[in-house]
């Protein structure tokens, strides 16, 4: 990180060589409306995204947690799977899936990769390798929760629904707050599963279609390590910035500190 920050304080010329450029890669990335576009692109995703991951999360640990017979250790198992499945293979998969010429879902008719689809796509794909991860997080916290807690409340009248919802959930705020963050964090960073997923579609999934890419492509394509040095940096900001805000939002709630 500190030889990448380096860097990103310098520009590559062809008479001087490497020179000493102060803050101006910072200035030209901020400038770029390239980057601003990423930026808005992943933000956008992230609101939408991430609270439908969290709440797909949530309800399948409620589900677990409250279910009783022998083949809950094999729902958890059946959620886990896709998360340790490696990114690339997972992403190769659903690429095979999206394929409107030998895709299972060609039938349909819909361009699953076409610019007004890849986003939801990608969403799909995110939600799918990630979802049982953050349910696994939150099945642990509901399993640490003491059972005395429900049985008050059943002799007080209190559904199963309204145990769940009133009862579980607020108990594991801070659980939540965690998978919430870690979710906004990977979010911000999206590179993976767009960049595998662009031969199919280069059109829609430009080279600029996040921060992150537009970075490895300044970086691997045009040689510009120094300036996507300086764009890493800045998204490694806004991921910090984002993080804290929604940690001193939700620290009360949570009590994270």
């Amino acid at each position: 990180m500190a030889y990448a920050f380096k860097i990103s304080l310098y520009r590559s010329t062809l008479i001087e060589g490497e020179v000493f450029a102060w803050f101006d890669n910072y200035k030209q990335a901020i400038d770029d409306p390239l980057v601003r576009e990423g930026v808005v692109r992943v933000l956008v995703f992230g609101l939408i995204q991430t609270p439908v991951m969290i709440v797909l999360a949530l309800v399948a640990a409620l589900l677990i947690d409250a279910a009783t017979s022998r083949f809950s250790r094999f729902f958890r198992l059946a959620a886990f799977v896709p998360y340790a499945v490696p990114v690339v293979i997972g992403t190769l998969m659903w690429g095979f899936l999206y394929s409107d010429s030998v895709g299972p879902f060609a039938w349909t008719g819909i361009d699953f990769t076409s610019t007004g689809t890849v986003l939801a796509s990608l969403g799909n794909i995110v939600t799918w390798q990630w979802a049982g991860y953050n349910m696994i997080v939150l099945y642990a916290a509901l399993q640490g929760l003491p059972r005395e807690t429900y049985e008050s409340a059943r002799i007080d009248g209190a559904s199963e629904v309204q145990i769940a919802l009133r009862i579980k959930t607020p108990m594991i705020s801070s659980a939540l707050v965690l998978a919430t963050l870690f979710t906004i964090m990977g979010t911000l960073q999206f590179f993976t599963e767009p960049l595998i997923l662009q031969p199919l579609n280069p059109g829609a999934i430009t080279t600029h279609y996040t921060p992150n890419i537009y970075a490895y492509q300044q970086a691997f394509s045009f040689q510009q390590y120094n300036y996507s040095a300086a764009i890493s940096f800045l998204l490694g900001a806004v991921v910090f910035v984002g993080s804290y805000i929604f940690l001193f939002a939700t620290r009360k709630r949570s009590a994270l500190q």
